[in-house]
């Protein structure tokens, strides 16, 4: 299993808080050793920081050392991040948020994406992530989608086609997921619209791309692509940006005719 995110630093600090506690209390590290049930080298890598400290070690040197558990209290911030700093960013910026602008090449955004659909697609990362962090990223976006239930805020979603045709968990969830999209055709805050194949300028080709604007017409962009991210709020470079998924969906179908659009792949299906 490879965790998604770790923290050296914190490795270090508590590494080195377990070094100071062992040599006050007179404990050495074979004690340790014999008392975790690692060998010499392992509780050595863990207190330099090298090596994440275990919940295993630091059970055993809070008790050797009388600790009270201000060892053991530094486990939970030393449990992997299950998902990237930025995107932690992204959400906060995304909740202040009046108008949300969405580009995505080859997956329905994670804001309309059905339950069955988003779990599919969160299995596949790549390294793999053990299920209680798909879980954990599931409930994530599933929550984040209560923002699309906000009238006051605006969203646009413009999707290249190649994506109603990724076959993600198979011709049921498929199909489930192109009704999802046909839900929001009357709504007023929420506007899909599609970008069919012969019609996506090749910029539209580089990955997904999100514009954001607050209430007080501060912009960012954050894009994504092959697992990397990054959230701007350069003005120069957020104005390209923007330019950019302008002419993007300049080349969409507009609501109506995306509806009609997404009708068809259904048919296909």
């Amino acid at each position: 299993m490879t965790t998604p995110k770790q923290n050296p630093m914190a490795w270090k600090y508590c590494g080195d808080q377990i070094k100071r506690w062992r040599e006050q209390a007179g404990v050495t590290r074979e004690q340790l050793c014999k008392a975790a049930s690692y060998d010499y080298e392992s509780v050595r890598s863990m207190e330099a920081g090298r090596r994440r400290p275990s919940l295993k070690l630091l059970q055993a040197a809070d008790e050797l050392c009388n600790a009270k558990g201000m060892l053991l209290g530094a486990h939970p911030y030393l449990i992997p991040e299950t998902r990237p700093a930025r995107s932690d960013v992204f959400f906060e910026v995304e909740k202040e948020a009046v108008a949300c602008y969405f580009y995505e090449a080859l997956y329905i955004p994670g804001l309309l994406q059905t339950e069955d659909y988003a779990r599919t697609v969160l299995s596949r990362h790549m390294p793999p992530v053990d299920d209680a962090t798909i879980e954990e990223r599931l409930a994530i976006r599933l929550k984040r989608q209560v923002r699309l239930l906000e009238p006051e805020v605006m969203f646009s979603f413009t999707i290249y086609e190649a994506a109603l045709h990724t076959s993600v968990g198979g011709r049921k969830v498929m199909k489930e997921q192109l009704h999802r999209l046909l839900e929001f055709e009357n709504s007023r805050n929420t506007q899909i619209q599609i970008v069919p194949t012969e019609q996506i300028p090749p910029s539209g080709l580089s990955g997904s791309l999100i514009i954001l604007e607050t209430i007080n017409n501060e912009q960012y962009a954050y894009v994504e692509t092959h697992g990397t991210n990054a959230l701007h709020s350069e003005p120069r470079l957020v104005g390209q940006l923007s330019r950019r998924h302008a002419m993007i969906r300049s080349q969409a179908l507009n609501p109506k005719e995306s509806a009609q659009f997404l009708r068809k792949a259904l048919e296909q299906l």
